[in-house]
């Protein structure tokens, strides 16, 4: 779907491509034993190595290479068994060593795939490029003091994959869809645990435009550091606009490094943006080359989690939901256990309905992710359940719904402590029928002369005078039996 703007010389489109940085979920960094607790105390988690001391000599963590690996598989993107931890050189104020060890030419994973799920219900594939591995920086704070900055150095060493897409993203939509969809997966895989407000996820945006149906790219620009999908997208739009407007004045784009301000709507210039030989890459002398094997692979693919995908096909396939419906559910991980955990004693279907809409929309509401619900899944299995044998209407559902929400309580205690069962006995329900239409001779006239319309006029009446609770099966039968013969 791509994103076409209007300029005075012609429609103009964006071409996007992506660097996710996201953080490894691992309790040590990449190269020392330091913590890597969110929050702690500045400068509390740093090690010799982190700090860069002289003759401090890194060691790979075992664990961060295998949690690569597993991205990559769930990328079904392909895995060197050869790649090279190489040395990136720029100085930088919270960057102890002078360098970051990264890796160029040699990553440890190559080309993958990301199918995304686009508002207009259809999909898209999305290029990955590579993933490669690096050490993070530490964070200079410039707001602390007003004639100096501080560092705080326990971010120095945490393991981050970057994860490289393609040019193929057209649109800002496509763009958040790709980051939630990838946050998705990452989180299926416990690989990271996706917390853009935290840090431990966030994308560097490179924007670029070019006449509809013009061939090649034009100099793009790089938005950098940018923290939340939203700002992601309106980072698009307002870069975008900008290059057309500077292209259709006659000007020209610098290849640059600029930053996002959400609050002002605008990207502004942060520095020209380096080229891989400013960089100075050559392979750290301190570190030899990761060698894999398959069998260490193939023993990390059959770890996999069902991945979202697979999970909406299934879903799709054994319990009959719609595309839109088993998106939504696959989504997040706990949000597609509970749906699971509804739908074992109920019909898919309409535990699908219940969770996309009622629980969802209370949640939203609510502003609570769905491991937060005050309903938990055994509690909506039992609502359901009490609508499948016929003890409350599904109007009555509704309301009792409500008081679990309020109350986190069973449902067959609240039906059971405020006489909401329905009334199924069809001596109680057919009395109340023959009052109504003795109540209202002309509806029931009109029923007799052939307006079926008016049966639901009388169904909402008895409805209304039994509170709710006469089953309305039942009711529709008998004023058809008394009215139609």
């Amino acid at each position: 779907m791509s994103y076409i703007i209007q300029g005075d010389t012609g429609d103009w489109e964006v071409i996007v491509g992506l660097e996710v940085h996201a953080q490894v979920s691992s309790q040590a960094k990449l190269f020392s034993g330091s913590p890597t607790a969110f929050g702690a105390g500045p400068n509390s988690q740093v090690s010799l190595i982190d700090a860069a001391m002289p003759g401090m000599l890194p060691v790979i963590n075992g664990y961060c290479i295998e949690q690569a690996v597993k991205t990559g598989l769930g990328l079904n993107a392909k895995i060197n068994k050869t790649s090279v931890f190489e040395r990136k050189n720029y100085f930088y104020a919270d960057l102890p060593q002078g360098y970051q060890i990264s890796q160029y030419l040699h990553p440890v994973v190559g080309e993958g795939i990301v199918t995304v799920d686009l508002a207009d219900g259809t999909t898209r594939d999305i290029g990955v490029e590579r993933l490669h591995m690096e050490q993070d920086a530490g964070k200079s704070m410039h707001d602390q003091d007003p004639k100096r900055s501080f560092i705080d150095l326990n971010r120095a060493g945490v393991c981050l994959m970057e994860i490289v897409t393609k040019p193929d993203i057209r649109s800002p939509e496509e763009a958040g869809a790709f980051v939630r969809k990838l946050r998705s997966i990452l989180r299926y895989l416990g690989t990271c645990d996706g917390n853009m407000e935290q840090g431990s996820m966030r994308a560097d945006v490179n924007v670029s435009v070019r006449k509809v149906g013009e061939e090649g790219y034009r100099t793009r620009a790089e938005i950098k550091n940018v923290n939340s999908v939203r700002f992601i997208m309106q980072a698009i739009e307002i870069e975008a606009e900008r290059q057309v407007d500077i292209h259709e004045s006659g000007g020209e784009i610098v290849q640059e490094t600029r930053l996002m301000d959400p609050v002002k709507g605008e990207t502004r210039s942060m520095r020209a943006k380096e080229f891989a030989h400013d960089y100075r890459y050559f392979p750290d002398p301190d570190l030899l080359p990761l060698e894999l094997t398959d069998a260490f692979i193939e023993g990390l693919r059959k770890t996999l989690p069902e991945l979202p995908d697979a999970k909406k096909q299934r879903f799709m396939d054994d319990m009959g939901l719609s595309a839109k419906d088993a998106s939504a559910l696959v989504a997040d991980r706990e949000s597609a256990e509970y749906f699971e955990a509804v739908a074992a004693a109920s019909d898919p279907k309409k535990a699908a309905n219940w969770v996309t809409n009622d629980l969802f929309g209370a949640l939203n509401k609510a502003g609570l992710a769905i491991a937060d619900s005050p309903i938990s899944a055994a509690h909506l299995s039992k609502l359901l359940g009490l609508m499948d044998d016929g003890t409350i209407s599904g109007k009555i559902a509704k309301d009792v719904f409500e008081i679990m929400w309020e109350t986190s309580g069973d449902p067959e205690q609240i039906v059971e402590d405020k006489g909401l069962k329905q009334i199924t006995d069809t001596g109680a329900i057919e009395a109340a029928v023959d009052a109504a239409i003795a109540s209202n001779p002309e509806q029931a006239d009109e029923i007799r002369q052939g307006n079926d319309k008016a049966i639901g006029w009388f169904v909402g009446q008895i409805m209304k005078a039994t509170q709710g609770k006469a089953n309305p099966q039942q009711v529709n039968q008998l004023l058809r039996e008394k009215l139609k013969g």
